[in-house]
């Protein structure tokens, strides 16, 4: 099921999810290899390369985060499967890339996508839910908030595959957050949806409770061998439930006036 437009119309206009959308666009086609590569005819294995080594410099892998140190050459080698000289610096560090930072690729991650198909399902579903979240959190607490589910997202994947090798990117663990704050906040709204049954296409309005509850149970469904990091969604979604609910508890404290009649 892909999520179309929202029947919720915003108060203002959502500056900080177009800049968001606008910096994973650029990112992908003016800084990352494949992005680069997208519409010219080059070559496949160098291509493979430069994205890789780029990968390795600037994503976050988790064994990186829970060591706190860059993998070295014998990890390389054995993640790529092949010869570590290939894709790592030269030099006489043990580390491929000793000079990178672990913990600001983090931040790095959720701005990289492996594909355009990646990148345009993330931003749809951004824009969609973005928007609302925005308009009623107010720009500032909103781009805290998404970078927060980013970084909850990541550690929630570290958390139960902590010895992993292989780099993690992509805005979806942070979209996911926003995903699990609009269920609480927005749970009646209709959704335009596009629905795949093989070669049938059926657009149908559904209110977001369902859509996203079935897309949260959905990624319990994801083999781990999909290369998907069914986990980040999760640990995203679940920071953004937890958002919306203090969300909602906090808009409905205070004193309570009741009016006089004149």
């Amino acid at each position: 099921m892909i999520p179309l437009k929202d029947e919720n119309p915003t108060r203002t206009t959502p500056f900080v999810t177009l800049l968001l959308i606008a910096a994973c666009v650029a990112v992908y086609f003016l800084v990352q290899p494949t992005g680069q590569t997208s519409f010219i005819d080059a070559d496949a294995e160098e291509s493979q390369v430069r994205e890789a080594r780029f990968l390795l410099e600037n994503a976050a892998i988790p064994n990186e985060i829970t060591s706190g140190d860059p993998l070295d050459d014998v990890e390389v080698a054995e993640t790529f499967e092949v010869p570590s000289e290939v894709l790592c610096e030269a030099g006489g560090s043990d580390a491929c890339y000793p000079d990178k930072s672990v913990w600001l690729s983090v931040l790095y991650s959720m701005f990289l996508h492996g594909s355009l198909l990646h990148l345009g399902g993330n931003m749809l579903f951004l824009w969609v839910f973005g928007n609302n979240i925005e308009d009623r959190r107010g720009r500032v607490t909103y781009i805290v908030f998404y970078v927060l589910a980013g970084i909850a997202a990541t550690f929630a994947q570290v958390a139960i595959d902590p010895d992993s090798t292989i780099p993690m990117i992509g805005a979806s663990g942070a979209i996911a957050g926003v995903m699990g704050a609009y269920l609480v906040l927005y749970p009646n709204v209709r959704i335009r949806t596009l629905i795949l049954l093989g070669f049938i296409l059926l657009f149908r309005d559904i209110s977001a409770k369902w859509l996203l509850a079935l897309w949260f149970i959905s990624q319990f469904f994801i083999g781990p061998n999909s290369g998907v990091a069914a986990m980040a969604h999760i640990g995203g979604f679940v920071f953004g439930l937890l958002a919306g609910v203090v969300w909602r508890v906090t808009s409905r404290s205070g004193p309570q006036i009741t009016p006089q009649r004149a």
